[in-house]
Order: C-alpha cells, then structure tokens, then sequence
C-alpha cells in the first residue's frame, strides 16, 4: 500500500530540487553575460590586468562577502561584483590574443569548456549520482594547487604553469561535480553559493584552456 507522507515527502524534494537548480543555472547565465560583457569593456578600454596582489585581494575579499551574505539580498550583489571583478582580469587577456590573431584560441576555450560543463552536468542530473566521495581527493588537489602556485611564483617554470593549467581544470572539474550533486541530493539549498561554485569553475577552466591551446599553438 502507498503510503502518501512518503509520496509527499519525494514530491517535496523533487520541487525544491527543481527550484534550486532553476535558480542557480539562471543567476549562473546572468552572471556569466555580465562577466563576459565587464570583459568587453575592459578589453575595449585596453585597462591593464590588475596585479596578483590585487586581484587575489579582490577575489577572495569579495567571496568572503558572498559567503556571509549568502541569505540575503546583498549576496546577489556581491555576485554580480565578483563576477564582474573576474570578467575585468580576463578581459585584457582576450583583448591580447584578439589583436594577436588568437581568436581561435578564445573560441576553442569557450567550446571546450562549455562542452565540460554541459557534460559533466548532464551526467549527474541523469544519473543523480552522488559525488560526495571526491570531498578528500578535493581537499588534497587544492593543497597541491597553493603549492604549485607559490612555487611557481619563484621558479616561473612554462612547464610547471602548464602543469598547473591541467590541474586546474580537474579541479574545476570535480568541483562542478561536487556542487551539481549537492543539489540533486538535497546537500545544497542556497543557489547564490552554489552558482558562485560554478562560475569559479568555469573561470578557471576556460582560462586554463587558454594557457593549454597558448602554449601548443606556440601563441603563449
């Protein structure tokens, strides 16, 4: 015999689901057209890259903000300045490679990381797998990240940076995994954070892209 608290109790959670990842793929698209028209202006304008000093001040100063005020109003906000923040650093990048002729370039890195997202979302929201697992695999890419990073810093190896891309984009990988099975399985409920996770990935993966295709086209 069906027991209806137990249909009503799935029905619930079907909805809350549906809402959140409504809510976090459209502020996602919104987010993602204001950073790449704060891009535009920034490429348009020829306005220096800010320095890393300023940029991580920036990023990390702007997603602490985001996760204070996740539940309100402000956090939308704060969104929407980190996003925009972001699409301002990578603009002068796309205006190089434009006028260098690396429009390809750009163009493959935006297929490419688009074609990783709508994959790797596809396969959670198909299989509603969760992926909670990849907590500590997270945990020990992103300490090999800061190490890399801050070596990096000093040495400025090409093959180290290059290393770094393609750890980057695992990362990101897992990360959008991670956060889309949050969401299917009930663990995420804010979509402010959740698109916030998301962006980041994307950011990372299509300027990772860029350093791979740079340095195998002998653009970089």
């Amino acid at each position: 015999m069906n027991n209806p608290t137990v249909h009503t109790a799935r029905d619930t959670h079907a909805i809350e689901v549906n809402k959140v990842l409504r809510n976090t793929y459209t502020l996602l698209a919104m987010t993602l057209a204001f950073s790449a028209a704060m891009a535009a202006v920034s490429g348009m304008l020829n306005l220096p890259r800010p320095g890393i000093i300023l940029m991580l001040a920036g990023f990390y100063g702007l997603l602490f903000a985001i996760h204070k005020t996740a539940n309100s109003a402000m956090g939308l906000v704060f969104t929407f300045a980190l996003t925009g923040f972001m699409g301002y650093t990578i603009g002068p990048v796309l205006n190089y490679l434009v006028q260098s002729g690396g429009s390809d370039i750009v163009m493959l890195a935006m297929g490419g990381t688009a074609l990783i997202f709508f994959s790797l979302s596809g396969y959670i929201l198909t299989t509603k797998k969760d992926m909670s697992f990849l907590g500590g695999m997270m945990v020990a890419g992103f300490v090999v990240i800061i190490v890399a990073f801050v070596a990096n810093l000093f040495l400025n190896l090409p093959a180290l940076h290059l290393a770094l891309s393609a750890i980057f984009i695992l990362f990101s990988a897992g990360a959008i995994l991670m956060q889309t099975s949050a969401i299917v399985n009930g663990g995420e409920r804010n979509y402010i954070l959740a698109t916030v996770t998301l962006f980041v990935s994307l950011y990372n993966i299509f300027i990772s892209l860029i350093n791979l295709l740079s340095a195998f086209t002998g653009d970089d």
